[in-house]
């Protein structure tokens, strides 16, 4: 029999089978990866704007699982059907030696037409595409989650017997690993700016960091003795670079109030300006009467939370008690925006000393009390603060000491000279990557 009497009805439909088998193959692939690689933000955005199809792409992203084993299941069926049919075709009219042909001819047709080119498509037009074959997708999903559902069942009956826990409501990535990770990509790719990424990453990690990470410590707290002469305490107010000042009477931990320069300049015109001014009124003012009740926080409370409680209060200061009520220091609204901007300097922190200096060697002045989040920032290195919270800190944990001036340390990849030493705290430090 010739070739020409093999091309019959029975010869062509199966040619348009294994075209359309093809076609399907593709529209899998296509959508397999539009969907997962199509932007969760962007869909929704669309789907605001009234797009049923980015809708209909959130929903069925919901349960990755349940929608890649859907269209992995009719991927794999039509592909070996596709095959099936090519190997039959191809041996009706070449005999034997047609299983070779079949094999060579649909791996061009798969690789080409149903995977190559449709997902290329798909990772370009990544959203248009996935809110296209959303719907039609969904319809896939129905029909094929009694058999996915089985099929997962028994995989994961498989993993258990191997000791291998899967836990189906958990995520591969979190949604902040993956700002932070295409962050941190975009940066080393010159597409974001350092600063750029620095505040956006300061803003994902508040509801991560404690208000002790950040507080002033209390040995840094400047402080009002409530028993002191007006005239002295006003005085203090004046010379202070600070605009609110803690009130404490006998014992600073006993903290009675919170002294605004504001609240006190207005007392003071009063007394001095007003209808009833007097010198003998001013020597009788009693600082304890401008004074504002503390606010104190516990110093395991969020950033992120500590951040809303001063929205919330109308107040920007907050003083910070450890689980026993013992002051620890002090926590304002400017701290936690440091945490997102960067430092923020006004007209009094002008002259302040920087608290890293660089040297000609590459060596680096770091005053002991900087923080290791800030270092890193600074400097994009990656020094761990889960034990310690300041550079100095790192240092005597890591030395498991007080070390003197002068001595030398080597951890982390890093070289740390104490340069300084004020009783037990380590005032300042040289570093350099080893």
């Amino acid at each position: 029999m010739t070739i020409a009497e093999h091309l019959d009805t029975a010869f062509w439909l199966t040619c348009a089978a294994i075209v359309g088998l093809l076609m399907l193959s593709a529209f899998f692939s296509g959508s397999e990866t539009a969907l997962t690689a199509a932007s969760r933000g962007k869909l929704r955005a669309q789907a605001d704007k009234g797009s049923k199809g980015a809708q209909t792409a959130l929903d069925i992203t919901e349960d990755n699982e349940r929608l890649i084993g859907s269209v992995l299941l009719g991927n794999n069926l039509v592909n070996i059907l596709a095959a099936s049919l090519a190997t039959s075709l191809f041996t009706r009219v070449l005999g034997d030696s047609g299983v070779a042909f079949a094999t060579l001819a649909m791996t061009l047709l798969v690789l080409i037409f149903a995977e190559v080119l449709p997902k290329t498509y798909a990772i370009t037009n990544a959203e248009t595409a996935a809110s296209r074959m959303a719907p039609l997708v969904r319809w896939v999903i129905f029909v094929f989650s009694p058999m996915v559902n089985a099929v997962r069942a028994f995989v994961r009956l498989i993993l258990a017997l191997f000791g291998v826990q899967t836990d189906p409501d958990t995520h591969i990535l979190a949604v902040r690993e993956e700002i932070a990770g295409a962050l941190q990509l975009g940066h080393s790719e010159g597409v974001v700016h350092k600063e750029d990424r620095d505040r956006i990453l300061g803003a994902l990690d508040l509801s991560e960091r404690t208000v002790e990470e950040i507080m002033r410590h209390r040995s840094n707290i400047e402080m009002l003795d409530a028993d002191e002469p007006s005239e002295v305490l006003i005085s203090r107010c004046l010379d202070s670079a600070h605009t609110r000042l803690p009130l404490y009477r006998g014992d600073p931990e006993n903290i009675i109030g919170v002294v605004h320069a504001k609240d006190l300049l207005r007392a003071i015109d009063k007394l001095v300006r007003g209808p009833e001014r007097t010198l003998a009124a001013l020597a009788d003012f009693k600082i304890t009467d401008v004074a504002m009740k503390p606010y104190f926080v516990p110093e395991t409370t969020t950033l992120d939370d500590q951040m809303r409680e001063f929205l919330r209060r109308h107040t920007h200061f907050a003083l910070v008690v450890d689980e026993y009520g013992a002051l620890q220091g002090l926590i304002t609204l400017e701290d936690i925006l440091e945490e997102i901007v960067g430092e923020i300097t006004d007209e009094f922190d002008v002259g302040a000393e920087n608290p890293m200096r660089r040297l000609e060697d590459g060596t680096l002045i770091v005053d002991g009390a900087m923080t290791i989040r800030d270092l890193n920032r600074a400097t994009d290195w990656s020094l761990p603060d889960d034990e310690a919270n300041t550079v100095a800190g790192l240092v005597i944990h890591e030395s498991q000491t007080i070390p003197n001036e002068g001595q030398i340390f080597s951890f982390h990849g890093f070289r740390f000279e104490v340069a300084a030493r004020k009783d037990n705290r380590l005032t300042r430090l040289k570093i350099r990557p080893l």
